[in-house]
């Protein structure tokens, strides 16, 4: 067993609740706010979470309605496991804990060709697909997700509030640039809010063992309406990127972008609308801008984002290398607009 898992509160307590008194948790995966484990229990293997605060129990209501809904229309997805009381999760020494069926896969740090992003693009459009028309009030609800103009103004906020920091000066320039690059965002028309992911990132796609096939969607925590540009504009932002988000050689590959686009359209051709299709060059844009200045205000916060310890001396390290990958891949994006229009027309309008 890990130390992180054995020296978690209650951990046994939980397990216990599951059937699996005595597992030996062992740490999963990479996930910046959920701390994950797998399991191997009585009835097999499971995933085990340990829920970020920033998450309600409520949000457990939402993932089961959820993927019961996607299992019914044929979707592979990960399911919610009943603890032997018959809950849906655990409250154990201040947090809450959930148990998932395990799904034989593999979880990518980075796209590495473009078989991968149209199988992407493939899986998160049958994902869209599956729900439209779902009729859900979802008992959890993140305001502001997207709210680009309240993220640009938490990082003003930081500034003017860790004048003091230790590392103020090097992460100040950083601010400036991307506040000077979210001056000059197109300004995206209002649709309609569709159920969508929430955070489609790479590393929220599970492929099969070998990585050349998406199995499904996993980390269901952030499920919402929200316009569906800003659902795409944040997947293609993650995929398109191939050094990812703690790579110092950001840039937006136009090759993946091709694909994904196109994998995308092969699904869901007929389901987006062209105020839709035409918003993604934009929202991607955005949402490149919009996350570089959440991890450059954490920076200075060092208060959301998780970091690796074995990497950098402390959390303002990672996130300003997190917020200088996202403008990066932002500004070689805006080098190639016009080039990442016609990829997205010819997809859409033939």
């Amino acid at each position: 067993m890990s130390n992180d898992a054995a020296c978690a509160p209650g951990l046994q307590s939980v397990l216990a609740a599951y059937g699996a008194a005595g597992g030996a948790p062992v740490p999963l995966g990479a996930g910046l706010i959920n701390q994950t484990y797998a399991v191997d229990g009585p009835q097999g293997r499971f995933v085990l979470q340990r829920l970020h605060p920033v998450f309600r129990p409520e949000v457990n209501l939402d993932i089961d309605a959820v993927t019961d809904h996607l299992a019914a229309r044929g979707l592979l997805t990960p399911r919610l496991l009943h603890t032997v009381d018959g809950a849906l999760w655990v409250e154990a020494d201040g947090a809450v804990w959930r148990a998932l069926t395990w799904i034989d896969g593999t979880a990518l740090e980075r796209l590495g060709n473009a078989g991968q992003a149209r199988e992407a693009g493939l899986a998160l459009a049958r994902f869209h697909r599956a729900l439209d028309g779902l009729e859900y009030r979802f008992r959890s609800v993140r305001l502001g997700v997207h709210d680009t103009a309240r993220h640009l103004a938490g990082l003003r906020e930081a500034l003017a509030r860790h004048g003091g920091h230790r590392r103020y000066s090097a992460v100040e320039p950083l601010a400036r640039r991307i506040l000077e690059a979210a001056a000059g965002l197109p300004v995206l028309p209002a649709v309609p809010g569709r159920i969508v992911h929430g955070d489609p990132k790479i590393g929220n796609i599970l492929f099969s063992p070998d990585g050349q096939r998406a199995l499904c969607l996993i980390d269901l925590d952030t499920l919402a309406h929200m316009p569906l540009p800003l659902e795409l504009g944040d997947a293609f932002r993650s995929w398109c990127n191939p050094a990812g988000e703690d790579g110092s050689r950001a840039f937006f590959s136009l090759e993946l972008f091709r694909a994904a686009v196109a994998g995308y359209a092969a699904v869901a051709g007929g389901f987006v609308t062209g105020t839709e299709w035409r918003s993604i060059v934009g929202a991607t844009l955005t949402i490149y801008v919009e996350l570089a200045a959440r991890f450059c205000a954490d920076a200075l916060n060092e208060s959301y984002f998780g970091w690796n310890a074995q990497r950098f001396p402390g959390a303002s390290e990672h996130n300003q290398l997190r917020a200088e990958s996202q403008m990066a891949a932002a500004e070689s994006l805006l080098a190639q607009l016009d080039a990442a229009g016609a990829v997205v027309r010819a997809a859409f309008a033939g």
